[in-house]
């Protein structure tokens, strides 16, 4: 089975609008894991635009789901998983004031940088996951920084999937058969979606977790959240 885990960034940036505490971020994520999501993913920002790290330390109250961090691993980033201790430490190479993450780590040239952050993590019993495009050599750069999990970045997917998705999802399997070769685990996340979810999962082997935000909130403005999150459920666990 494939977990979905639901990234609530864009709640916290809805509330942030306006100041005050509506929608209340921490009911919101309650309410996804009783709506049926397995997991919850934040990734907070220095400037705080979304996610607050005070709203991290929260959630690592309530969640009784998989809870997953993102971040760049600088200082503050890493002070803050060593604290709240998440069940996982997504590792992404975006700089903090970028928009959103925008490419996966260059594990050839990070690698030194990366083991080193990934044994200490580990240490502290979080697995670790680190975001990387579907290049083989880049997964198996990621296997030697003795990573958990790989996260494939599925822009590239999610853009080609309405012109060819023979050819968007070509990568992503070898880059998949690699992994699992390798003995790593597989999430993926970025612009997934109800059109193209079903046919990423059923075509890369060993999907274990897709993290989802922007596309889900909005589905839920017309859907429901509740209805929304069985709906992804249903793409992710059809047979």
């Amino acid at each position: 089975m494939t977990k979905l885990s639901v990234n609530i960034n864009k709640i916290a940036t809805l509330r942030n609008s306006r100041g005050g505490n509506n929608p209340d971020v921490l009911k919101v994520a309650l309410d996804c894991e009783r709506f049926g999501a397995q997991g919850i993913t934040v990734h907070p920002r220095p400037d705080e635009r979304h996610i607050r790290y005070q709203d991290v330390l929260d959630l690592k109250k309530v969640v009784t789901t998989e809870f997953n961090i993102e971040g760049y691993p600088d200082q503050r980033y890493l002070e803050l998983v060593s604290r709240v201790k998440p069940a996982q430490a997504t590792l992404v190479p975006d700089k903090p004031e970028a928009i959103t993450s925008n490419a996966g780590w260059d594990t050839l040239a990070n690698e030194g940088l990366l083991k080193e952050i990934i044994a200490e993590l580990k240490k502290q019993g979080i697995r670790t996951s680190i975001f990387v495009d579907p290049v083989e050599k880049m997964v198996e750069g990621a296997a030697k920084t003795g990573t958990d999990r790989i996260e494939f970045y599925t822009e590239s997917y999610a853009k080609g999937y309405q012109k060819n998705r023979e050819q968007a999802i070509a990568p992503f399997i070898k880059a998949a058969k690699v992994a699992n070769s390798l003995g790593l685990g597989i999430n993926a996340g970025h612009d997934l979606d109800l059109d193209n979810l079903r046919y990423l999962q059923e075509n890369i082997p060993g999907l274990l977790e897709v993290s989802i935000g922007h596309a889900l909130i909005c589905d839920a403005l017309y859907l429901g959240l509740e209805n929304t999150i069985q709906l992804y459920l249903k793409e992710l666990n059809f047979h």
